[in-house]
């Protein structure tokens, strides 16, 4: 079995800034997975979502709880098979539910739980908490990996 560590499934993300949303992985294991973000006062979305008064997109709350939620975590399951070769990352299904804005600035945390994961897809319930440990949004995401080798 491969081991992988945090700094590893962070690099492997296919990601990057504007669009990472992931600064750290606070825990993870075989049934989930707790990380954090900021989102920076200056990202781009944030002038025109709302005009004098920004909060963050619930697209981009979304995106945020998938990638800590359902991507890293599909990278540590599929340690095995990332090591070898490319993987590709789909979102296949979201159902959220946004209870409170984020705002410019504010740190989030994200923990997700896994609900199952089988023929590379994964289902995880997912929420997001702001910093003062309240939930923000929560809900079902779900996303498939397909190998390189698996698309022909």
């Amino acid at each position: 079995m491969v081991k992988i560590n945090q700094k590893e499934i962070l690099d492997k993300l296919p990601y990057s800034k504007p669009f990472l949303f992931v600064d750290e992985l606070l825990e993870i294991n075989e049934n989930g997975v707790k990380g954090c973000y900021t989102f920076d006062a200056h990202l781009d979305f944030y002038k025109g979502h709302f005009k004098n008064n920004p909060i963050t997109p619930g697209v981009i709350l979304t995106e945020t709880m998938a990638q800590i939620g359902v991507v890293c975590l599909g990278i540590y399951l599929l340690k095995d098979e990332t090591a070898k070769e490319q993987t590709q990352i789909f979102m296949s299904s979201t159902n959220v539910d946004f209870l409170k804005p984020v705002y410019p600035g504010e740190k989030i945390t994200v923990i997700s739980e896994k609900k199952y994961f089988r023929f590379n897809k994964l289902q995880c319930q997912v929420k997001m908490l702001n910093s003062k440990n309240e939930v923000v949004c929560n809900g079902l995401i779900s996303g498939m990996f397909i190998h390189k080798s698996d698309e022909k």
